[in-house]
């Protein structure tokens, strides 16, 4: 699995390699300048006669611009580099880069130039180059950009070149993804030893474009996951957790689901929970319901076990269908709980006794997530896992706070709730962060914005329950399912268009999906 830095790890991990092990600094930027020109040259081309402008600040990622620009000469380009900075003002191993280049740019026919940006603005910048590397602020950057290194930034975004970012691209906060009041924005990052949280997360996704990882010499023994880990879930991580069913395997020892849902007013969730259900593999699926909708989803389910039970006068699941439901739940693997359900009082008190008193893993979602508004005690009280799916304003709810701002934080949102709740929680968006109460967290790589179309979360919450239902870990069972219905989302826009995006064709591309991840296979 990927492991993701922050801004803070990362910088450990540079001194310890430094202190620790004596690889000096000069040797680690040395490494750094020459993979980026490597992957630069991989995605833009031959840089032979390119028209180049690299942006240097005065720190560290300006001292691997300095390396760059001398790369890129020696590769043929023709090179500006423009320092925002004085020369005097540049420590360290950049200033010895600097001098490098400095004393390059003497030599007759050497392919660099310097310029130095002193004021507030970056006069003289040609107006038409080919590629500009952002090499001003790299991952200790936070807060709002000003003076030389704004107008810097707007000049980038407004050249129309190819724009490539050493690190991380200029104004984004490495550790959040936040962006202040501006940033560059990138066709490519190279990321030097380990990508970046702020690279898939808040505004730095849309910053960072095709983000690239350097091998910059720092030992692999090194870069590895320490306290309250963070990773991006690839195509390998989830198929390697895919069960396996057996020869001799029945409908009733796939995975067992009960799905409780839907509402007179909502006939098309619990239809699509199930329907998800089914598509994970889960050998078995029963679905609960009010029972006045019997007849709007009996036309459309045939392969579900459906029970219409007691509801209330406004057409929602009753007090009265407890009993039933607890004996069901007792039978399922997995329960999924809440898509459709309504926020009629008496069916939120269903909801909250079912989690007190049926001790099986619960998927829960949607309005079911309203019932536990102040009632999460409910949660830390079960021995039994639960998992809760939340968009942002559900979140806001259930944790309290302000959505846009669970918005903007999610790492950090979804783990203190995990840990809060002692469930694993889904904060759902664009990207899905899981996180777990041991404090993991773990960042989806699917999706598209088509996504974002009514329905879409109750297909996510019966994917989940059904790949519980077959024996996963309720902290992989989310991350997966997150990660598969992501994919079946991709498969499902490539063939339709996301414009055009409706949940139950995520639903349906949900065997797609699994198939490309893996053949399904058996145990022999």
């Amino acid at each position: 699995m990927q492991l993701l830095a922050t801004a803070d790890l990362m910088r450990e991990f540079d001194r310890t390699a430094i202190t620790a092990l004596g690889i000096p600094g000069l040797v680690l930027m040395e490494n750094a300048g020459r993979a980026f020109v490597d992957e630069l040259e991989r995605t833009a081309g031959a840089l032979n006669a390119k028209k180049i402008i690299v942006v240097c600040g005065k720190g560290n990622n300006g001292g691997d611009g300095f390396v760059i620009a001398r790369h890129i000469a020696n590769r043929g380009g023709d090179v500006l580099v423009a320092l925002l900075a004085g020369r005097r003002s540049v420590r360290g191993d950049a200033k010895i880069n600097l001098d490098a280049v400095v004393r390059m740019s003497r030599l007759r026919s050497s392919g660099v130039r310097i310029a130095e940006f002193t004021g507030r603005g970056v006069p003289g910048l040609p107006g038409r180059p080919d590629i500009v590397v952002d090499a001003i602020f790299g991952t200790g950057f936070s807060g709002n950009l000003a003076g030389r290194e704004l107008a810097a930034v707007s000049w980038i975004n407004n050249s129309a070149a190819f724009v490539a970012s050493v690190d991380i691209p200029s104004g984004v906060d490495a550790t959040t993804g936040t962006v202040g009041n501006a940033a560059v924005k990138a066709n490519l990052t190279v990321a030097m030893g380990l990508a970046k949280i702020g690279h898939y997360v808040g505004q730095g996704c849309d910053r960072s474009g095709d983000v690239r990882v350097a091998d910059i010499s720092i030992p692999p023994a090194l870069l590895r996951a320490g306290r309250d880990p963070v990773f991006r879930v690839r195509g390998d991580d989830v198929a390697s957790l895919l069960p396996s069913r057996p020869r001799n395997a029945h409908k009733y020892s796939a995975g067992k689901v009960l799905v409780v849902a839907g509402s007179r007013s909502f006939t098309g969730a619990p239809l699509m929970t199930a329907q998800a259900a089914l598509r994970s593999g889960a050998g078995a699926v029963v679905l609960a319901f009010p029972a006045s909708i019997h007849q709007v989803l009996a036309r459309r389910l045939t392969e579900v076990i459906m029970v219409p039970v007691i509801e209330t006068g406004g057409g929602s699941i009753g007090l009265g269908a407890l009993p039933d439901l607890r004996d069901r739940g007792g039978w399922a693997d997995a329960i999924a709980l809440g898509p459709g359900l309504s926020r009629d009082e008496e069916t939120m008190a269903l909801v909250r006794e079912l989690l007190r008193t049926v001790d099986k893993p619960f998927v829960v979602d949607a309005d079911a997530l309203f019932a536990l508004k102040d009632h999460t005690s409910i949660l830390r009280k079960r021995t039994a896992p639960v998992i809760l799916t939340p968009h942002a304003g559900e979140f806001a709810s259930l944790a309290g706070g302000d959505a846009a701002d669970a918005d903007m934080f999610r790492v950090t949102a979804a783990r203190e709730a995990a840990r809060r709740f002692a469930s694993v929680v889904v904060l759902k968006g664009a990207p899905t962060v899981t996180a777990d109460p041991g404090g993991a967290a773990y960042v989806n790589s699917t999706g598209n914005p088509g996504m974002a179309t009514i329905g879409s979360g109750d297909v996510l919450t019966g994917l989940i329950g059904g790949i519980m239902a077959q024996g996963m870990p309720p902290d992989c069972a989310a991350y997966a399912g997150v990660f598969i219905h992501g994919l079946a989302g991709d498969i499902a826009a490539d063939r339709l268009g996301m414009r055009s995006l409706f949940a139950t064709d995520i639903a349906v591309s949900i065997p797609a999906a699994l198939s490309r991840l893996t053949p399904f296979h058996e145990t022999r």
